[in-house]
């Protein structure tokens, strides 16, 4: 019981730590979410040339930060029309270059991973582009879109359909500051916590159990932790490993980061790790059932491969430039609740939240919630 209560301790006190910086990191998401409009996006992501990937990874980095509402947006897209690469490049960004994941990187484990974090993105999406090029064949992905568009209908389906940007016209601040944007904000905030609680709630979970119970030396063995060179070679090819097998992803993988990190894994290896979330084993079973078991097998090296070059590269610049932070930096909180900028932060932050919810509440939010897991497009579902 000592040690189930440790655990527990531990993931209580990671989450009052990081509250209020989650409901920022969502509330300015939102924000963002509400003035970028779905139709158009489809329109600008009609190839794989370098532009549109870079404006897909900006489109993406203002989109939802679940891998799952992330994943099903990413085969929508490609079902209207936007190229397969492009649709990748986004689904990365809207995982791995969101304000949210920053903001807690930047909390639980410094502002070097935050800034390694907009980094290795593009240097990631820009591995993948040049694969797909390399090896992505022509029968691979005819055969994946023929699949995608048979319609079977996967996790977070109806979050990825819904359009909640405020349609109206005008100059952008009248817009932002309407009562049309309040309700759309309001709208994507509860549905972004929607998305991705279980996710949160199991990464809290796992990390604390993991940090109560397994010991560093554990770790250290793994992550050759007594041979400086080969730690950092081996860390970016074991951090997808491990993300793997986490079935942890979006937001709820970076208190396992701290764990892995504090444990002995290289600067790359987290950050491979981070980036990783997209090949978990759930994820990788969508993939099977959105485009078939080809190119799931495909995307699963393919992610799995560019997430370590991107590790790779973010290990040798920032050793190159001394901005490899310490671990002693970085740690499991376990301080439990006390009268600190945290409380007053959570309690101002807090407040924010209830009157979004409030306000999503009384403009008819809550049946679109209902929709979330389903296929609110009335797709053929195969059975």
């Amino acid at each position: 019981m000592d040690a189930v209560g440790h655990a527990l301790r531990l993931t209580g006190s990671m989450t009052w730590e990081i509250l209020w910086a989650l409901i920022l990191g969502f509330a300015l998401s939102a924000v963002v979410q509400a003035v970028v409009r779905r139709s158009a996006i489809v329109r600008l992501l009609g190839d794989d040339r370098p532009r549109t990937l870079a404006l897909a990874a900006g489109l993406g980095a203002a989109s939802s930060s679940c891998s799952y509402a992330a994943v099903a947006l990413a085969r929508s897209l490609f079902r209207k029309g936007a190229d397969f690469t492009a649709a990748m490049a986004f689904e990365i960004a809207s995982t791995n270059l969101v304000i949210e994941l920053g903001v807690i990187l930047a909390l639980l484990m410094g502002w070097q991973f935050t800034v390694a974090e907009f980094v290795g993105g593009p240097v990631m999406i820009v591995a993948l582009a040049v694969l797909f090029r390399l090896f992505l064949r022509r029968r691979l992905l005819d055969a994946a879109r023929a699949e995608a568009d048979k319609g079977l209908a996967g996790s977070m389906e109806g979050h990825a359909a819904m359009d909640m940007s405020v349609q109206g016209g005008g100059p952008l601040l009248r817009r932002l500051f309407s009562p049309e944007a309040f309700t759309s904000v309001s709208h994507v905030f509860v549905m972004e916590w929607a998305a991705i609680w279980k996710d949160l709630v199991a990464g809290l979970v796992i990390a604390g159990a993991i940090g109560a119970w397994v010991p560093d030396a554990f770790w250290q063995s793994i992550f050759l932790t007594d041979h400086p060179a080969a730690a950092a070679a081996w860390g970016p090819i074991v951090g997808p490993l491990v993300a793997v097998i986490s079935f942890v992803c979006s937001i709820g993988n970076v208190p396992l980061a701290v764990v892995l990190w504090t444990g002995g894994i290289s600067f790359g290896g987290v950050v491979a790790f981070i980036f990783a979330d997209l090949i978990i084993v759930p994820v990788l079973n969508i993939y099977r059932r959105y485009y078939g078991l080809k190119m799931a097998l495909f995307l699963g090296a393919s992610f799995s491969l560019t997430a370590a070059i991107a590790g790779y590269v973010v290990e040798l610049l920032f050793g190159g430039l001394g901005l490899v932070p310490d671990r002693a930096g970085a740690h499991l909180p376990d301080e439990g609740i006390s009268w600190n900028y945290t409380t007053w932060l959570n309690i101002v932050f807090l407040v924010l939240a209830v009157a979004l919810v409030v306000r999503f509440v009384r403009s008819g939010g809550v049946p679109m919630l209902r929709m979330m897991g389903g296929n609110p497009d009335g797709e053929h579902h195969r059975h």
